[in-house]
């Protein structure tokens, strides 16, 4: 039985704790931890949980906590995470992996150092419709992938930046593109590895109490050839968010849609059924994915403690994420092209380097604390988790 606590008690704790609770044969959350303590003890009032509340986390540090959940803002995650695996504990920590990539290297070189797992949250990848397409694309039927279209679409009012943390270069470290787009662009880099060369531009259109863009498009070149455009935005009503890949001889998306086609005398297409078909019937004939979301990710990781068997999401996979993630605020800070992989040198490296160097929209105007509540007010569920 692994003994868990969670830091942070923001909105996505409950995942977290909902993820460990599909478990209880395998682990036990015993803390949680928040500079709130009171919000920490209405999450243990809330799912009746068998746990204390701590305002300081680092009274759990001589504990026996064998795994740790890191759900505070991104600026914190670095020091966290090296706390708490130098302290004997495996980590889990939320996206973005950090502020910086000189954050993310030094959590690596701790995990290292101390042999515990360190795991990255991309709960998308634990979903049936996006392991299905990851199935789909490595099958080969497809042919040759020659453009990647992301859009990650998101809407969030004026008062979203509120929040003292948002919409600052120094606590969440960026707009949409880190802290919204994290999602698909870590489906993007898991299904077609990491461009080459990355060019982009950014703004903010719709929120002036916020240091940090509201949209960016991104154009990336893949050292095959290939294309891809990222757009990242919480300024698009619907929020539709979706991933394309156009392959020589078909194309597919999650949510789902699959198109092919025959070229006839003259050039023109036609339906290509038969491979429509083909497609439609791996993609039908693959398993359901047992865990999703955070419980998927959560059960691998506790397997991987048990067992010793592979993390699907490590340091390496988060820190991969976040520097495609740093290169598109490069370009879109100075107007250049930006070729990967970025080094120590570049002077978006640190968060220091970021803070300085990234473009600035407009100053912070308000800052609260916490907001009455912090759910959506449509519940839905979708493929893509909630940011």
């Amino acid at each position: 039985m692994l003994n868990v606590a969670i830091i942070g008690a923001g909105a996505i704790s409950a995942a977290h704790i909902e993820g460990y609770l599909r478990f209880p044969e395998r682990c036990r959350i015993v803390a949680i931890s928040d500079l709130y303590a009171d919000k920490a003890s209405q999450r243990i009032e809330q799912f009746g949980l068998n746990a204390r509340a701590v305002g300081d986390y680092k009274e759990l540090l001589g504990e026996d906590i064998d795994l740790v959940s890191i759900c505070t803002p991104p600026y914190t995650h670095a020091a966290l995470a090296e706390e708490f695996m130098e302290a004997g504990s495996h980590v889990i920590v939320e996206k973005p992996m950090a502020s910086s990539l000189e954050e993310c290297d030094r959590m690596i070189e701790a995990q290292r150092r101390t042999e515990k797992r360190l795991s990255v949250v991309a709960q998308n990848r634990f979903k049936t419709p996006m392991m299905k397409l990851k199935s789909v694309l490595d099958g080969g039927l497809m042919g040759r992938i020659g453009h990647v279209q992301v859009d990650s679409f998101w809407w969030r009012g004026h008062c979203y930046y509120d929040l003292w943390w948002r919409g600052t270069w120094e606590k969440e470290g960026g707009g949409p593109t880190l802290n919204h787009a994290v999602h698909h662009i870590d489906a993007l880099l898991w299904m077609m590895g990491s461009p080459t060369e990355v060019q982009a531009f950014m703004s903010n259109v719709s929120h002036d109490n916020a240091e940090v863009e509201d949209i960016s498009v991104a154009l990336l070149r893949f050292g095959n050839g290939s294309l891809g455009q990222v757009t990242s935005s919480v300024v698009h009503h619907g929020e539709e968010q979706q991933l394309i890949f156009q392959g020589d001889k078909a194309r597919v998306s999650v949510p789902w849609k699959v198109k092919a086609s025959n070229s006839t005398s003259n050039g023109f297409p036609e339906p290509n059924e038969e491979l429509e078909q083909r497609l439609q019937s791996l993609y039908d004939e693959l398993p359901e994915v047992e865990h999703e979301g955070h419980a998927g990710q959560i059960d691998n990781v506790l397997t991987t403690i048990e067992t010793g068997a592979q993390l699907l999401i490590d340091g390496e996979s988060g820190r991969q994420t976040l520097e495609l993630i740093t290169a598109i605020y490069a370009s879109a800070s100075t107007g250049e092209l930006v070729r990967l992989p970025l080094d120590p040198e570049n002077k978006f490296y640190t968060r220091a380097g970021i803070q300085a160097n990234a473009t600035h929209f407009y100053e912070k105007k308000t800052s609260v604390d916490n907001f009455a509540t912090q759910a959506r007010a449509d519940g839905r569920s979708r493929v893509f988790g909630e940011p």
